[in-house]
Protein backbone atom coordinates (compact mmCIF):
# COMPACT_ATOMS: atom_id res chain seq x y z
CA UNK A 1 0.00 0.00 0.00
CA UNK A 2 1.61 3.37 -1.01
CA UNK A 3 2.08 5.90 1.47
CA UNK A 4 0.01 8.29 2.64
CA UNK A 5 1.03 11.05 5.12
CA UNK A 6 -0.83 14.17 7.15
CA UNK A 7 1.31 16.96 7.48
CA UNK A 8 0.70 18.12 10.87
CA UNK A 9 1.75 22.17 10.32
CA UNK A 10 1.71 23.02 14.10
CA UNK A 11 4.11 20.63 15.03
CA UNK A 12 7.21 21.55 15.93
CA UNK A 13 10.06 19.38 17.40
CA UNK A 14 12.73 20.36 20.29
CA UNK A 15 16.58 18.14 20.47
CA UNK A 16 17.16 17.83 24.47
CA UNK A 17 21.05 16.66 23.60
CA UNK A 18 23.41 15.30 25.95
CA UNK A 19 24.35 12.05 28.37
CA UNK A 20 22.30 13.61 31.35
CA UNK A 21 19.22 13.98 29.33
CA UNK A 22 17.53 10.98 30.88
CA UNK A 23 18.36 11.45 34.44
CA UNK A 24 17.06 15.65 33.60
CA UNK A 25 13.34 14.25 31.99
CA UNK A 26 12.74 12.03 34.68
CA UNK A 27 12.60 14.29 37.28
CA UNK A 28 10.91 16.52 35.67
CA UNK A 29 8.10 15.86 32.79
CA UNK A 30 4.67 13.48 33.95
CA UNK A 31 5.73 10.12 32.06
CA UNK A 32 8.66 8.18 32.57
CA UNK A 33 11.55 8.02 29.95
CA UNK A 34 12.83 5.16 30.95
CA UNK A 35 13.15 1.65 28.50
CA UNK A 36 11.05 3.48 25.64
CA UNK A 37 11.32 0.45 23.37
CA UNK A 38 12.24 1.12 19.35
CA UNK A 39 9.81 2.60 17.02
CA UNK A 40 7.50 3.66 20.24
CA UNK A 41 7.25 6.66 22.08
CA UNK A 42 6.26 8.62 25.27
CA UNK A 43 3.64 11.05 25.81
CA UNK A 44 4.09 13.68 28.72
CA UNK A 45 3.55 16.70 29.96
CA UNK A 46 5.30 19.94 32.00
CA UNK A 47 3.41 21.19 34.70
CA UNK A 48 3.30 24.21 36.69
CA UNK A 49 4.29 24.08 40.06
CA UNK A 50 0.32 24.35 41.03
CA UNK A 51 0.03 20.92 38.76
CA UNK A 52 -1.23 23.43 35.40
CA UNK A 53 -0.63 21.50 32.35
CA UNK A 54 1.47 24.27 30.39
CA UNK A 55 3.51 21.50 27.27
CA UNK A 56 1.97 18.70 26.09
CA UNK A 57 4.34 16.43 23.96
CA UNK A 58 5.75 13.22 22.47
CA UNK A 59 9.29 11.99 24.14
CA UNK A 60 11.14 10.36 20.94
CA UNK A 61 14.66 8.66 21.98
CA UNK A 62 16.57 9.72 19.26
CA UNK A 63 17.82 7.48 16.24
CA UNK A 64 21.13 6.65 18.36
CA UNK A 65 19.42 6.01 21.55
CA UNK A 66 18.18 7.74 24.37
CA UNK A 67 21.35 7.53 25.69
CA UNK A 68 22.35 10.32 23.17
CA UNK A 69 19.05 12.39 24.19
CA UNK A 70 15.14 13.46 22.28
CA UNK A 71 13.10 14.63 20.41
CA UNK A 72 10.11 16.35 21.87
CA UNK A 73 7.07 16.28 18.89
CA UNK A 74 5.74 19.35 20.85
CA UNK A 75 3.05 22.10 19.45
CA UNK A 76 5.22 24.60 17.39
CA UNK A 77 4.19 27.95 18.50
CA UNK A 78 5.42 26.60 21.98
CA UNK A 79 8.50 25.82 21.51
CA UNK A 80 10.97 28.60 22.14
CA UNK A 81 8.72 28.84 25.27
CA UNK A 82 9.39 25.09 26.08
CA UNK A 83 13.18 25.54 25.54
CA UNK A 84 12.98 28.65 27.99
CA UNK A 85 11.30 26.56 30.27
CA UNK A 86 13.36 23.54 30.22
CA UNK A 87 16.55 25.52 30.45
CA UNK A 88 15.23 27.04 33.78
CA UNK A 89 15.06 23.48 35.07
CA UNK A 90 18.46 22.80 33.45
CA UNK A 91 20.91 23.84 36.20
CA UNK A 92 24.24 22.18 35.84
CA UNK A 93 22.83 19.21 34.26
CA UNK A 94 24.71 18.24 30.94
CA UNK A 95 22.66 18.51 28.10
CA UNK A 96 21.54 21.05 25.69
CA UNK A 97 18.14 22.12 24.06
CA UNK A 98 17.21 23.30 21.12
CA UNK A 99 14.63 24.15 19.14
CA UNK A 100 14.32 22.39 15.47
CA UNK A 101 11.27 23.29 14.03
CA UNK A 102 12.53 25.45 11.14
CA UNK A 103 14.06 22.58 10.02
CA UNK A 104 12.42 19.38 11.73
CA UNK A 105 8.45 18.72 10.97
CA UNK A 106 5.94 16.02 12.06
CA UNK A 107 3.69 14.08 10.25
CA UNK A 108 0.79 11.20 10.63
CA UNK A 109 0.71 8.18 8.94
CA UNK A 110 -2.59 7.47 7.52
CA UNK A 111 -1.95 4.44 5.67
CA UNK A 112 0.90 2.83 4.10
CA UNK A 113 4.74 2.43 5.77
CA UNK A 114 6.50 5.61 5.97
CA UNK A 115 8.50 6.66 3.24
CA UNK A 116 12.07 5.59 2.51
CA UNK A 117 15.09 8.55 1.49
CA UNK A 118 14.44 11.16 3.89
CA UNK A 119 15.33 10.10 6.97
CA UNK A 120 12.01 9.56 8.80
CA UNK A 121 12.02 8.79 12.54
CA UNK A 122 8.89 6.61 12.99
CA UNK A 123 7.36 6.08 16.58
CA UNK A 124 3.92 5.07 17.69
CA UNK A 125 1.43 7.63 18.65
CA UNK A 126 0.68 5.43 22.41
CA UNK A 127 -1.83 8.02 23.41
CA UNK A 128 -4.62 5.42 22.42
CA UNK A 129 -5.77 2.50 20.39
CA UNK A 130 -5.79 3.08 16.30
CA UNK A 131 -3.66 6.58 16.66
CA UNK A 132 -1.30 4.78 14.62
CA UNK A 133 1.94 6.30 14.04
CA UNK A 134 3.99 9.34 13.54
CA UNK A 135 6.78 10.52 11.58
CA UNK A 136 10.07 13.32 12.04
CA UNK A 137 11.70 13.83 8.93
CA UNK A 138 12.46 17.70 7.52
CA UNK A 139 9.73 20.07 7.16
CA UNK A 140 10.21 20.75 3.39
CA UNK A 141 10.42 17.01 2.26
CA UNK A 142 7.11 16.27 4.75
CA UNK A 143 5.41 19.36 3.32
CA UNK A 144 6.03 18.08 -0.63
CA UNK A 145 5.14 14.73 0.09
CA UNK A 146 2.26 14.61 2.35
CA UNK A 147 -1.52 15.92 2.52
CA UNK A 148 -1.96 19.86 3.62
CA UNK A 149 -5.81 18.65 4.56
CA UNK A 150 -5.74 17.08 7.91
CA UNK A 151 -8.98 16.04 7.93
CA UNK A 152 -8.42 12.30 7.98
CA UNK A 153 -6.14 12.59 11.18
CA UNK A 154 -8.60 14.58 12.85
CA UNK A 155 -11.68 12.31 12.44
CA UNK A 156 -8.96 9.58 13.70
CA UNK A 157 -7.79 11.94 16.39
CA UNK A 158 -11.29 13.00 17.71
CA UNK A 159 -12.93 8.99 16.82
CA UNK A 160 -10.25 7.84 19.20
CA UNK A 161 -11.41 10.75 21.79
CA UNK A 162 -7.89 12.29 21.84
CA UNK A 163 -7.65 16.55 22.54
CA UNK A 164 -6.04 18.72 20.76
CA UNK A 165 -4.58 21.36 23.20
CA UNK A 166 -5.02 25.08 21.70
CA UNK A 167 -8.93 23.59 20.22
CA UNK A 168 -10.36 21.26 23.28
CA UNK A 169 -8.46 22.64 26.40
CA UNK A 170 -6.22 26.06 26.99
CA UNK A 171 -2.65 25.37 27.85
CA UNK A 172 -1.97 26.66 31.47
CA UNK A 173 -5.73 26.52 32.67
CA UNK A 174 -6.32 22.80 32.61
CA UNK A 175 -4.80 20.29 35.19
CA UNK A 176 -3.75 16.81 33.54
CA UNK A 177 -7.82 15.21 34.58
CA UNK A 178 -9.09 17.69 33.12
CA UNK A 179 -7.48 16.70 29.58
CA UNK A 180 -7.19 12.91 30.33
CA UNK A 181 -3.58 12.89 30.36
CA UNK A 182 -3.67 10.18 32.77
CA UNK A 183 -5.74 7.94 30.44
CA UNK A 184 -3.50 8.53 27.52
CA UNK A 185 -0.86 6.94 28.92
CA UNK A 186 0.74 10.24 29.59
CA UNK A 187 1.34 10.24 33.40
CA UNK A 188 3.52 6.94 35.25
CA UNK A 189 2.18 7.30 38.80
CA UNK A 190 5.14 4.58 39.87
CA UNK A 191 7.84 7.05 39.07
CA UNK A 192 9.17 9.79 41.36
CA UNK A 193 8.81 13.40 42.33
CA UNK A 194 8.12 15.49 38.96
CA UNK A 195 7.26 19.47 38.63
CA UNK A 196 3.40 19.38 39.95
CA UNK A 197 3.45 15.70 40.70
CA UNK A 198 1.36 16.34 44.52
CA UNK A 199 -1.49 17.62 42.59
CA UNK A 200 -1.49 14.97 39.72
CA UNK A 201 -1.21 12.40 42.49
CA UNK A 202 -3.90 13.60 44.99
CA UNK A 203 -6.60 14.47 42.36
CA UNK A 204 -5.86 10.70 41.31
CA UNK A 205 -5.87 8.44 44.26
CA UNK A 206 -8.94 10.45 45.58
CA UNK A 207 -11.10 10.47 42.23
CA UNK A 208 -11.52 13.93 42.36
CA UNK A 209 -11.65 15.17 39.17
CA UNK A 210 -14.21 17.31 38.63
CA UNK A 211 -13.86 18.04 34.85
CA UNK A 212 -13.27 15.06 31.70
CA UNK A 213 -13.09 15.77 27.73
CA UNK A 214 -15.47 13.24 26.70
CA UNK A 215 -16.99 12.57 22.77
CA UNK A 216 -20.59 14.03 21.68
CA UNK A 217 -22.09 13.11 18.72
CA UNK A 218 -25.23 14.55 16.85
CA UNK A 219 -27.29 14.73 13.98
CA UNK A 220 -27.31 17.90 11.87
CA UNK A 221 -25.70 20.82 11.14
CA UNK A 222 -22.60 20.76 13.45
CA UNK A 223 -22.49 23.14 16.68
CA UNK A 224 -19.72 25.62 16.16
CA UNK A 225 -16.64 25.60 18.43
CA UNK A 226 -16.77 27.18 21.60
CA UNK A 227 -20.98 27.16 21.69
CA UNK A 228 -21.95 26.33 25.22
CA UNK A 229 -23.45 23.17 26.31
CA UNK A 230 -26.02 22.98 28.64
CA UNK A 231 -29.16 21.09 30.11
CA UNK A 232 -31.65 23.47 31.15
CA UNK A 233 -29.87 24.83 34.19
CA UNK A 234 -26.02 25.78 34.78
CA UNK A 235 -23.08 24.88 31.73
CA UNK A 236 -21.95 21.72 31.23
CA UNK A 237 -19.01 22.93 29.13
CA UNK A 238 -18.42 24.03 26.15
CA UNK A 239 -18.03 22.39 21.73
CA UNK A 240 -14.50 21.75 21.01
CA UNK A 241 -13.10 19.66 18.35
CA UNK A 242 -15.58 18.35 15.44
CA UNK A 243 -15.79 15.97 12.51
CA UNK A 244 -18.58 14.47 10.86
CA UNK A 245 -21.42 13.83 13.30
CA UNK A 246 -18.91 13.57 16.68
CA UNK A 247 -16.86 16.04 18.65
CA UNK A 248 -15.08 16.50 21.96
CA UNK A 249 -16.25 19.02 24.76
CA UNK A 250 -14.78 19.50 28.45
CA UNK A 251 -18.02 18.42 30.76
CA UNK A 252 -18.28 18.97 34.71
CA UNK A 253 -19.13 15.56 35.29
CA UNK A 254 -21.13 16.21 37.84
CA UNK A 255 -23.26 18.27 36.27
CA UNK A 256 -23.29 16.22 33.72
CA UNK A 257 -24.82 13.56 35.79
CA UNK A 258 -27.34 15.69 37.29
CA UNK A 259 -28.35 16.48 33.94
CA UNK A 260 -28.97 12.42 33.30
CA UNK A 261 -30.61 11.63 36.36
CA UNK A 262 -33.46 14.51 35.80
CA UNK A 263 -33.65 13.27 32.00
CA UNK A 264 -32.87 16.59 30.75
CA UNK A 265 -32.05 17.12 27.13
CA UNK A 266 -28.45 18.17 26.35
CA UNK A 267 -28.03 20.79 24.15
CA UNK A 268 -25.06 22.48 22.26
CA UNK A 269 -26.57 25.79 21.28
CA UNK A 270 -30.02 24.52 20.03
CA UNK A 271 -28.16 21.08 18.64
CA UNK A 272 -29.28 18.16 20.97
CA UNK A 273 -26.48 16.02 21.46
CA UNK A 274 -25.61 12.57 22.94
CA UNK A 275 -22.59 12.74 25.28
CA UNK A 276 -20.69 9.51 25.51
CA UNK A 277 -19.51 8.33 29.12
CA UNK A 278 -16.09 9.28 30.20
CA UNK A 279 -13.96 6.12 29.51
Amino acid sequence: MESRLSFLADRGVVRVLGAEAEKFLQRLITNSVLAIAPGESRFSALLSPQGKLMFDFFVVPLPEGPEAGYYFDCVRAQAPDLVKRLNLHKMRAKISIEDLSETLGVAALIAGEAPSGIGALVYRDMRAPGMGERVIASREALERISDSDESAYEARRIAAGVPRGGRDFVYGDAFVQDVNLDWLNGVDFKKGCYVGQEVVARVHYRKSAKKRIVKFSFEGEPPAPGVEIAAGGPPLGQVGSISGSEGLAMIRLDRLEDAKAAGAVVKAGETPIAVAAPE
